[in-house]
């Protein structure tokens, strides 16, 4: 009898854990999505080198919402950095990357204004914020789950 009660239990944990990336598994699909390398991991952290002047940075969650952002150093990023943008986040959320792209744009024009913004997409949070230092101008978007999984 005991054996059949754990299998609803095994088939829960099992469930579960399918429907649960891996930090591992997040960083290989923005890898495989941008064409990034990675610079450095942790167990729930990966920092990605992106080409001249940008990088990617992914929070893994567990059953935790997960993010992703995309960092760039000016005050107005090229084109080619909301397309990386959107192929990060698409990876980690499974959103449409047309749909992270605007939502970016959006959140970045109104950054400019404001420094800071936020703008809903396709279920996620995408933030956008615009800062100098000494290094120059940095504008840093990311894409935040808005559910956990548990």
């Amino acid at each position: 009898m005991r054996p059949l009660l754990l299998l609803p239990a095994l088939l829960l944990c099992a469930t579960t854990a399918c429907a649960e990336p891996s930090c591992t598994d997040l960083i290989d699909r923005v890898t495989a999505a941008t064409g990034a390398t990675v610079a450095e991991r942790s167990a729930d952290f990966a920092r990605f080198d992106a080409g001249e002047n940008s990088s990617l940075t992914l929070s893994c969650g567990g059953v935790h919402p997960s993010s992703v952002g995309a960092q760039h150093r000016s005050e107005s990023p090229p084109e080619a950095y909301y397309d990386l943008f959107a192929k990060a986040g698409q990876a980690v959320t499974g959103i449409g990357a047309d749909i992270l792209r605007e939502a970016a744009k959006r959140a970045r024009d109104a950054a400019g204004r404001l420094r800071h913004s936020n703008v809903e997409a396709g279920g996620a949070l995408v933030t956008c914020s615009t800062m100098k230092n000494d290094k120059g101008p940095l504008t840093l978007c990311a894409v935040i789950e808005r559910a956990d999984r548990s």
